[in-house]
């Protein structure tokens, strides 16, 4: 029976399953998909998440991997200006996820895929997870790292509060521009509010592509698609004879501003957007979600090592539940910003950059006020306490 068993092979299950592995703690790592995938998706690591990257020892890899880049501003088709953000590194989520990965397999751990949760059932002494062909595998302890539409949540009977804006949505998708500069993360907005983005994914041809959707006559957003994608960078760039070919991961976005009632049922936990959902402004999710991974691994390894009580398992609830809810809220309110600064020539997305970043990241201790573990438990999680020799 492995110590912990983790339902989610993203950046959120694979941070998890590092920190446990470094630490001598068994622990299997379950994904419904059949294989790694090759989307997009998150596409920075902030601060944080580069300071979490570094504690597990991959920092130098993933900065092989990723590269800063220069956000290129056009407004109504003309070039406005270029800035630079700070503490950045692009590179697609996927790139990230294979740097984990492999160093998850170097501890001994490698991913099973193709394996869906269909059941969670808890005793005193540990999880039974039931899988959709027929086995089950038993843990002491479970932690659901499988996305805004969590399995595990719903299994739980975790209650995900908060509002979806149907109509205010993005369209996304990795595509190919051969004769578009691969230098800078291209970003332009027309005079109506409109926008069409696209960010080059290093080491790659690819472009992640975020737009304004099109819209059908009676103004509800159009499905993505590859013709849809041209026209909408034909609207908004301008540029004649550039072809976006390729594309490959197609997808909408929508204004999910949502969180779990709790992120703790008995020997079970949420991480990453199983636990919060929010505005992508700022390039938060991810990053949180690996905060969440980290104070997820010292809360399990404090337990699982002896060196603190059971009670010890209230910090992680009590530090990242109220992070969360103001990661919602910074969140909300870099999207307003956003939207307002794309109608003014020469700004773009790093309005939402400038705000501080809520919660406490990796070892820099609990929310203030919460929790009832004592002071002392709080003080050797925060240490980053070793794990097993």
């Amino acid at each position: 029976m492995s110590d912990v068993l983790i339902v989610g092979s993203g950046p959120t299950g694979l941070t998890l399953a590092c920190d446990l592995a470094r630490r001598g703690i068994p622990v299997r790592v379950l994904d419904q998909r059949p294989g790694p995938h090759r989307e997009s998706r998150g596409k920075s690591l902030n601060r944080d998440g580069l300071d979490a990257m570094a504690d597990l020892g991959v920092l130098g890899r993933i900065s092989e991997v990723g590269r800063e880049l220069v956000l290129r501003k056009y407004f109504d088709g003309t070039h406005v200006n270029d800035t630079r953000p700070a503490d950045l590194l692009f590179m697609g989520q996927w790139q990230i996820e294979e740097v984990l990965r492999e160093h998850l397999a170097s501890l001994g751990v490698r991913v099973e895929h193709g394996a869906r949760v269909t059941g969670i059932e808890q005793d005193p002494e540990g999880v039974t997870a039931r899988l959709a062909d027929g086995g089950a595998v038993r843990a002491g302890y479970l932690a659901g790292c499988d996305g805004g539409r969590s399995t595990t949540r719903g299994l739980l009977g975790i209650a995900f509060e908060g509002t979806t804006e149907e109509t205010e949505t993005m369209v996304l998708g990795d595509v190919t521009a051969p004769a578009l500069s691969r230098d800078v993360w291209h970003q332009w907005f027309t005079s109506d509010g409109g926008a069409m983005m696209l960010c080059p994914i290093p080491g790659t041809p690819v472009f992640q592509l975020q737009a304004s959707p099109e819209r059908d006559a009676g103004g509800d957003p159009v499905p993505p698609s590859p013709e849809g994608f041209q026209r909408l960078f034909d609207r908004h760039a301008r540029m004649e004879g550039i072809r976006l070919t390729g594309a490959d991961w197609l997808s909408t976005w929508r204004v999910n501003v949502r969180m779990a009632a709790r992120m703790r049922e008995g020997r079970a936990f949420l991480a990453g957007d199983a636990a919060h959902v929010h505005s992508v402004a700022g390039g938060l999710g991810m990053n949180t979600g690996i905060q969440d991974a980290m104070a997820l691994g010292r809360t399990l390894g404090a337990a699982l090592t002896g060196e603190a009580g059971a009670q010890v398992l209230d910090v992680y609830e009590a530090e990242r539940l109220p992070a969360a809810a103001r990661v919602l809220a910074d969140t909300t309110e870099r999207h307003r910003r956003v939207l307002a600064a794309v109608r003014e020539p020469g700004r773009g997305t790093e309005a939402g950059l400038g705000l501080t970043p809520p919660g406490p990241g990796p070892g820099r201790g609990p929310a203030q006020g919460v929790g009832t573990a004592s002071e002392r438990e709080r003080a050797w999680i925060r240490s980053g306490a070793p794990g097993r020799a």
